[in-house]
């Protein structure tokens, strides 16, 4: 299915393993144009390497819906939607 946006919350600790696989993954079935986002816990020394792995922006614990609603509606890419022409 088309998606626009995946969302992982990772409570594990095991974002270090998982987020690398998950964008790999999207990269080789030509789907890197899909907004991720992280929610969980997780260390901020880890944020940086997150981001630069590809994620659009990680949700740590006690932020606000509002806040994750806006920030998707602002940075979602349509895909798989037909523009009007």
């Amino acid at each position: 299915e088309d998606v626009n946006v995946i969302g992982l919350s990772i409570l594990s600790g095991a974002h270090n393993a998982i987020i690398p696989r998950v964008m790999d993954l999207l990269k080789q079935n030509k789907m890197d144009d899909v907004l991720v986002v992280l929610g969980g816990i997780i260390p901020d020394q880890d944020l940086e390497s997150m981001k630069n792995a590809g994620v659009a922006a990680i949700f740590q614990p006690g932020t606000a819906m509002d806040n994750i609603v806006q920030f998707i509606r602002t940075h979602v890419k349509p895909h798989g939607v037909p523009t009007a022409g």
